[in-house]
């Protein structure tokens, strides 16, 4: 699984130009934006943009950027900022937003790696490949307290810049990451035994 495929450019609308004392709140987004993607990702419903998602976070920051603690100091926004994503995301969830002229998200990763990949992919380079697009897909079927944290953890965050985000012990993340990453495992273990027996019974059909 590549965390890569949920990068995100930070959204132009909410900065605007020449704007007096922006440039700590741009570093303060610069910063934070790859793991906001993350728990957009997490909480987000599948039919919605991520980047209408993100636009929506900056906004709200800009928006509030008189209330906050030290943008300079990304720590202690951490917190707000988290909870102000999971409420957009969720707040989409109840707009049941149409999302118009793009694919949803894993979709359209699949679509990039397949153009890219070529014809001439090795066989065995390409089932990897496959086997990760399959596990990211199961891995966002995980209940958003598994889900959230292993996103996370695919984006580069140590267990405890994790729990500093989540506001948890890192022995609880540590516990986490290790369930999803198990319930992932044993999900791509049993389609794996089911169509190994597909195979099987329809090989035993030709036989026959």
């Amino acid at each position: 699984m590549d965390g890569r495929e949920m990068e995100s450019q930070p959204p132009p609308g909410p900065w605007g130009p020449g704007r007096p004392g922006d440039a700590p709140l741009i570093e303060l987004w610069r910063q934070s934006r790859r793991w906001l993607a993350a728990i957009l990702y997490a909480h987000k419903p599948r039919d919605v943009d991520l980047e209408d998602l993100m636009q929506d976070v900056a906004t709200r920051l800009v928006q509030h950027r008189h209330e906050l603690a030290d943008p300079r100091d990304p720590a202690a926004v951490r917190p707000w900022l988290r909870t102000v994503a999971i409420n957009v995301a969720r707040s989409a969830g109840r707009r049941s937003r149409t999302r118009t002229g793009a694919l949803p998200v894993l979709e359209y990763h699949a679509a990039i790696r397949s153009r890219d990949a070529g014809i001439e992919r090795h066989r065995a380079g390409e089932t990897s490949r496959a086997r990760g697009r399959r596990a990211l897909e199961v891995a966002m079927t995980l209940p958003p307290t598994y889900r959230e944290p292993l996103l996370l953890s695919l984006r580069g965050l140590s267990q405890r810049q994790i729990a500093q985000v989540m506001d948890l012990p890192v022995t609880t993340v540590e516990t986490r990451l290790i369930r999803a990453r198990r319930m992932v495992r044993d999900e791509l273990e049993r389609e794996e035994v089911q169509s190994q027996e597909v195979r099987g019974d329809q090989m035993n059909e030709v036989l026959s």
